[in-house]
């Protein structure tokens, strides 16, 4: 299962490559989201300071009590092993491509090297076809594997149940900003949220590749359902090393990404990650990436700039960022991947 064959385009350079061993990351918070139900105001003050300071100090926490149904991440978790577990040939028939960049991939690219995994993309909310497509524009319709009973179901129950947490997370981040709730909603009316399954087969060469390379999320929220192996690392801050992050039954990660960290001004920051992979057991991982609307302008928000804290990025195209970034999953590119840094405006000193 997985079919992938190590050469040199998975290598790593020196510098890049994972350590034998990764200490586990001690310190990232646990959040038990379970007082939302309450509606205890008091409550959800308190959580929404628990997720200002782990966004401030870490950029990634966890997240319990989050009300996503147990059975809902089961049948999901079985329909992702059995896609993965299909031949060859009957993936390839819903292989995406640039042009239609839905469905299963092998040879996806970070940072310009090839990632030691196979996944499987589909969008939360398929936009409006096209009455006709032109030269070069890309279609966003998922693909669906022919007889794989309840394939579909399963996920697109999975996309709405982790939707709804979408949005309590997101109204936690505002009032953690000391913005109104729904403050966020607006950059979401039509959300290019895509989700993704990941198989990271047993690798002969875990010195040398990775099952993603080091890398920044350039949406608002990932939440990440891990089965039990691990390979998550995140780079801590205080010393630039990396981290495992362990396994929590019954939990999601979340991280911020680079469109909170813009909006918020740097007061959260988008943390580096990557995956590390290894020779006997293979690893599964679902990732929910809950992104704004194609037209919508990301900057800092007004309420957290002034003059003593100016905007610290020039406003940019939610759209155009994120075509540019999914161009470089394909192949490798002869110039560094678009990152927010490139709209970082000089700050006086």
């Amino acid at each position: 299962m997985g079919g992938l064959s190590m050469d040199q385009s998975f290598v790593q350079a020196p510098e890049h490559r994972p350590k034998p061993t990764v200490t586990e990351a001690a310190g990232i918070p646990l959040i038990d989201l379970s007082p939302l139900a309450s509606g205890d105001a008091a409550a959800v003050d308190a959580l929404a300071a628990e997720v200002g300071a782990a966004s401030r100090e870490w950029g990634f926490f966890l997240v319990v009590g989050h009300g996503v149904p147990a059975g809902t991440v089961a049948r999901a978790t079985e329909a992702q092993c059995a896609f993965f577990a299909l031949p060859a040939e009957r993936k390839a028939a819903v292989r995406r491509s640039e042009a239609a960049p839905l469905g299963y991939y092998e040879s996806e690219h970070t940072k310009n090297v090839r990632d030691w995994k196979e996944v499987f993309d589909l969008v939360a909310h398929e936009p409006p076809p096209p009455a006709a497509v032109a030269a070069g524009e890309v279609v966003y319709e998922n693909k669906w594997p022919e007889d794989l009973p309840g394939f579909r179901e399963a996920l697109e129950e999975y996309m709405k149940a982790l939707e709804e947490l979408a949005f309590k997370l997101l109204e936690l981040l505002a009032r953690s900003l000391n913005l109104r709730p729904d403050r966020l909603h607006g950059f979401f009316e039509h959300p290019t949220t895509f989700f993704r399954l990941n198989h990271y087969p047993p690798c002969p060469s875990p010195d040398l590749a990775l099952g993603v390379g080091r890398h920044k999320d350039p949406g608002a929220l990932t939440i990440l359902y891990q089965d039990d192996v691990g390979g998550l690392d995140v780079r801590r801050r205080s010393d630039g090393e990396w981290a495992r992050v362990k396994f929590v039954p019954d939990s999601f990660i979340i991280n911020v990404g680079d469109t909170v960290q813009v909006w918020s001004n740097d007061r959260y920051e988008s943390a580096e990650h990557r995956v590390s992979v290894n020779r006997e057991k293979a690893r599964f991982s679902m990732p929910y990436f809950f992104n704004p609307a194609t037209d919508a302008v990301v900057e800092p928000l007004e309420e957290l700039v002034g003059e003593e804290d100016p905007p610290r990025y020039s406003a940019y195209s939610w759209g155009d960022f994120f075509r540019t970034k999914l161009s470089g999953n394909y192949k490798k590119l002869e110039v560094e991947n678009l990152q927010i840094e490139h709209f970082r405006k000089g700050l006086e000193v």
